[in-house]
């Protein structure tokens, strides 16, 4: 059986992604939107100037044709006899004018189809009668020949079809390919002068998405752009007011909140109360620090500016033989060596214990008092992959969305009702500022896996994956 490969499947999402980029991207529309107005408006006119340029250009082609047929007439009429051999010579070497005398027996090919030709044959008639006849070729001799008549005599007159049509289509084709093509160049400038500000504002947010602070957008230009820049610039000022104003907020709560937990620890101590009552009172007080620390992990600011390389395998190998001494944890791991991402430690190790404490308190084996706990971790392409799954009852199919969500306790699927809610809401917001992506789905078997994609850190992922 061959196995898919991973790389190929790397290769794919990001061929298929830079294919939407491509087609859906606004530089590209703006692009073919200019490129297709101004082939439309070159075709229409040219085809404008065609139409209108045809009733004058027969109209010259053939005062030119009436001009040499007269004049050719009036030198032979007028010319020696003995010297008329000499004249047809000269008119055909220098001015391309070939005189033949016209016969019944002549085959005559009829003159090629044109837009210009029914005009041309009707100023030409007037001039020189209605029987003047015109052809392509006559004697398998191509050319344009018109006859005309000397007194009783006709003659048939053959001039290169380069003195008629100077301008020809492959010409018309070449100098509309050149005025294209320098089209097509102003229109990726102009595409690029209007799509720029707009991909440096996308830019910019998609670095605050990020957790990270973009520098000033560059508050000029045309009145849209230089509103929205401003109106940008002001908000990420305020986020970062918001961001220091939130991190002093918390620094009090911290403080203000636990200060009175620890004095009603303190009287619970020194009050007169049995066993009972005073353990459960510590631990109701115990849950609500956890509780709190739990809002203040939830909320706290974040800075993407100190990641600096973790070695991940490490990290899960440690909570995994801290859990393991635990009476109630069978841990099984299945993790590469010596995998590192770039994040941050303590934020990591948060999210690697949140996962392992949730699968021990939640997802117990059925008919047992022990968690199985099964430990992934391998690089699939350019990503790594982290599995922490646990053989409980899992959760119902259509909530496992919500339970990503702040304050939101499964409490008939996963047990317990004593926590914030915040648990897997805490391991995602610390997973996407990770760059990273997190899934949930039920286990073949019972239990509830959770899955963490995390991008390498580099090097040659395969190798160090054999």
């Amino acid at each position: 059986m061959r196995l898919p490969n991973p790389a190929a499947g790397i290769h794919n999402m990001s061929f298929l992604a830079r294919q939407r980029w491509f087609s859906n991207g606004l530089f590209w529309r703006t692009f073919f939107l200019l490129t297709f107005l101004i082939t439309a408006s070159m075709v229409a006119w040219v085809a404008s100037f065609r139409m209108v340029e045809r009733g004058p250009r027969a109209e010259q082609l053939a005062a030119q044709i009436v001009s040499v047929v007269t004049i050719t007439r009036a030198a032979l009429t007028h010319s020696a006899p003995e010297m008329r051999r000499e004249l047809l010579f000269e008119l055909a070497s220098n001015e391309g004018i070939r005189i033949y005398p016209l016969e019944k027996s002549d085959k005559v090919a009829p003159p090629d189809d044109s837009p210009v030709l029914p005009e041309l044959e009707y100023y030409v008639k007037q001039s020189m009668g209605d029987d003047t006849q015109f052809s392509s070729s006559v004697n398998d001799v191509d050319g344009f020949w018109i006859s005309f008549k000397i007194d009783e005599d006709e003659y048939w007159l053959m001039l290169d079809r380069g003195r008629l049509d100077r301008t020809s289509s492959l010409q018309w084709l070449g100098w509309g390919s050149i005025a294209l093509v320098l089209s097509l160049i102003g229109a990726v400038f102009i595409s690029t002068l209007i799509n720029q500000p707009l991909a440096r504002l996308t830019a910019a947010a998609r670095a605050i998405a990020k957790g990270k602070q973009p520098g000033p957008l560059p508050e000029s230009g045309p009145t849209e752009i230089r509103e929205a820049n401003l109106s940008f610039n002001q908000m990420v000022a305020d986020l970062d007011r918001i961001e220091s104003d939130r991190a002093v907020i918390l620094a009090g709560i911290s403080h203000d909140l636990r200060t009175p937990l620890a004095r009603m620890q303190l009287e619970v101590e020194m009050a007169k109360l049995s066993d009972e009552a005073r353990d459960g009172m510590h631990a109701d007080l115990a849950q609500m620090d956890a509780i709190i620390g739990q809002f203040l992990d939830y909320a706290k600011p974040f800075d993407s500016s100190s990641f600096t390389p973790v070695d991940l395998s490490g990290l899960l190998e440690d909570a995994a033989n801290n859990a393991k001494r635990l009476s109630d944890v069978r841990i099984t791991m299945a993790i590469t060596p010596g995998i590192e991402v770039m994040g941050n430690t303590v934020e990591l190790e948060r999210t690697i214990s949140n996962l392992i404490e949730n699968a021990r308190r939640y997802g117990k084996t059925p008919q047992t008092d022990v968690a199985d706990i099964d430990i992934l971790c391998k690089i699939e392409g350019h990503s790594v992959k982290v599995e922490i799954a646990d053989h409980g009852p899992g959760a119902p199919d259509g909530e496992l969305e919500h339970l990503l969500r702040p304050f939101t306790r499964l409490d008939t699927a996963r047990g317990q009702a004593n926590g914030s809610g915040l648990g897997l809401a805490i391991v995602n917001r610390i997973v996407i500022r990770h760059n990273g992506k997190l899934h949930l789905r039920n286990r073949d078997g019972g239990g509830l896996v959770v899955q963490m994609i995390f991008p390498h850190r580099g090097g040659n992922p395969r190798k160090q994956a054999g």
